[in-house]
């Protein structure tokens, strides 16, 4: 399942922590995610379905700027804009490059 931004989340360790319900995973994840981008995130904070699925998401990606414009322009991802590859993109995969990548391989 690729998300609006181009990142795999069958590889997304908030999306697994979910499908497998592993409270451990859960706390593993806290903790990595929390050291990687510098701000506290709870083991509570590590469940996600999907960025475009109707249920739970991890909480950065419920309110992602990447995903609300996709949202709005009604495109099934960033590869599929006609503004590709905007500034906020840009931006973003400096930070996951492998979702660039994946992104480029849908168009």
């Amino acid at each position: 399942m690729i998300a609006y931004c181009g990142l795999d989340c069958s590889k997304c360790d908030a999306h697994l922590a979910t499908i497998e319900n592993s409270h451990a995973k859960r706390i593993e994840t806290a903790k990595k995610w929390s050291k990687m981008y510098q701000h506290k995130i709870s083991p509570d904070q590590i469940n996600c379905n999907g960025c475009k699925s109707s249920g739970t998401k991890f909480f950065h990606c419920n309110n992602c700027e990447i995903r609300q414009c996709c949202i709005s322009k009604k495109v099934d991802n960033c590869a599929a804009c006609e503004d590709y590859i905007c500034d906020t993109l840009a931006g973003f995969i400096k930070l996951a490059p492998q979702a660039g990548l994946a992104l480029e391989g849908l168009r």
